[in-house]
């Protein structure tokens, strides 16, 4: 007798899984797994995978059957399991204008006595990525082996690599699809496609930074919202402790925009410097460290970064990853500036609205990002000294920073359409505009926290 539920090459057929979820439905646990294992194995063709990704987006998913799609997903690959005498922690981002967190980040939190094995990503259309800003570090390397990577997070607290093959492959299927299947913008999907990365690293706990703003891909804080609130409940019910901040992009968040520009930014951070970076890295530090049911966070990642403890991890990960190590100390023996370096006139006044967004493709046009997968980039160009939100232009609103005459005129015209001014300095912009935490009863319980 012939499985219903078999097609006749005797694999199981999609179609009646994206059938049930095209006419409401739902997707249950064993269809969430099909799907993962037809993406992955190449058994679901192109067809049927786009058919699934605009029923999702067209019909949407409970919280319940997010959460499968999402182990499914994480599943369809390797998962990491770890032994270490700390909690296991990371942060994402979903990305934004001058955001080099994690380079600050990670040190405070292996300061602070965690482990933090970030897996991270190149830039994504006008947002930078953090393989490039550490690629902008001579003899870094991104790519390192399991056997690498567990050794530097063992021996130093924490390591920044690019993802493996085998990490989540049906996402690095279903991304692809996502775009020709125009079904980019639903928040089911980018939430199984963040957090399924996110878990295959075998996390008990992660602090999610969702962006809101003219510099980021939610830019309105209804998007940032629902996506903080999908994230952090889909990531609960699959085991993991999550929360979320929903934080300011209507400006860069650091004064740097371009990979070698803004390494130089978090070791100015590392090393003391007050800034916006700085107040953000330690927000979202001890939010993780909350997740692990420390009272005071804020204190204890506070210490880790004014003691110099964070800036020692951060040498001893760059050395251990095969960059210098003096760099905190002699960054600029080892990252080159570009060869011209000028001012982007500005009248009189102060900064009433930055398009943060405009600034993020200006870099990309001085060659620090890409407008295509593997493409070469220029880490030294970009823009620094960036005016923030309120301040007074005082005649310069940034430095560019160009291999050529030619791109600096191109980029000073760019941010110079990027900024505006008023009379008068608006209202302080807050930083951190809201947190989303799980609701007690949405805490992973034992059997899932052992997943």
């Amino acid at each position: 007798m012939t499985d219903p539920g078999r097609a006749p090459n005797s694999r199981a057929d999609p179609r009646p899984v994206i059938a049930r979820l095209r006419d409401g439905g739902g997707l249950d646990e064993g269809g969430a797994a099909l799907i993962a294992r037809g993406l992955s194995d190449g058994s679901l063709s192109d067809a049927q995978a786009g058919a699934f990704a605009m029923a999702v987006l067209l019909r949407g998913l409970s919280t319940e059957e997010r959460s499968g799609l999402t182990r499914a997903m994480r599943d369809s690959g390797h998962v990491m399991r770890w032994d270490l005498p700390g909690p296991v922690l990371d942060k994402h981002s979903t990305g934004g204008i001058g955001d080099v967190v994690s380079l600050v980040l990670a040190p405070i939190l292996a300061a602070c006595g965690a482990f933090v094995p970030m897996i991270s990503g190149r830039g994504l259309g006008h947002t930078g990525g953090t393989l490039d800003k550490l690629e902008a570090i001579p003899g870094f390397i991104t790519g390192l082996d399991e056997a690498a990577f567990r050794k530097t997070v063992s021996a130093t607290g924490c390591a920044i690599v690019a993802a493996s093959a085998d990490l989540a492959p049906a996402d690095r299927r279903l991304y692809a699809i996502r775009d020709e299947a125009a079904a980019v913008e639903s928040i089911d999907l980018i939430t199984a496609s963040i957090l399924s990365k996110k878990l295959a690293a075998g996390l008990d706990a992660l602090v999610l930074d969702v962006k809101a703003g003219s510099g980021a891909f939610m830019g309105s804080p209804e998007k940032a919202e629902a996506l903080a609130v999908s994230l952090v409940e889909t990531a609960n019910a699959a085991g993991c402790r999550t929360s979320a901040l929903i934080t300011d992009m209507d400006q860069p968040l650091a004064r740097a925009a371009g990979n070698a520009l803004e390494v130089i930014e978090a070791i100015d951070c590392l090393r003391g410097a007050p800034s916006a970076l700085r107040d953000l890295s330690l927000a979202l530090s001890a939010e993780a460290l909350l997740l692990t049911g420390e009272t005071d966070g804020m204190a204890r990642a506070t210490e880790a970064l004014d003691s110099g403890r964070a800036a020692d991890v951060f040498t001893r990960m760059v050395a251990a990853q095969g960059g210098p190590a003096d760099l905190l100390d002699r960054p600029e023996a080892h990252l080159a500036p570009a060869p011209v370096i000028c001012p982007v006139p500005a009248p009189a006044g102060f900064v009433a609205r930055i398009d943060a967004a405009r600034l993020g493709h200006a870099v990309i046009a001085l060659g620090g990002g890409r407008v295509r997968a593997g493409q070469k980039i220029d880490h030294r160009v970009g823009l620094s000294a960036l005016r923030r939100l309120g301040e007074a232009s005082e005649g310069c609103l940034a430095l560019v920073h160009a291999t050529n005459e030619a791109d600096a005129e191109a980029a000073i015209a760019a941010v110079q359409r990027a900024y505006h001014l008023a009379d008068t300095a608006p209202a302080p912009t807050p930083l951190i505009r809201a947190r989303t935490r799980a609701e007690a009863g949405d805490q992973p319980g034992e059997e899932q926290q052992e997943s």
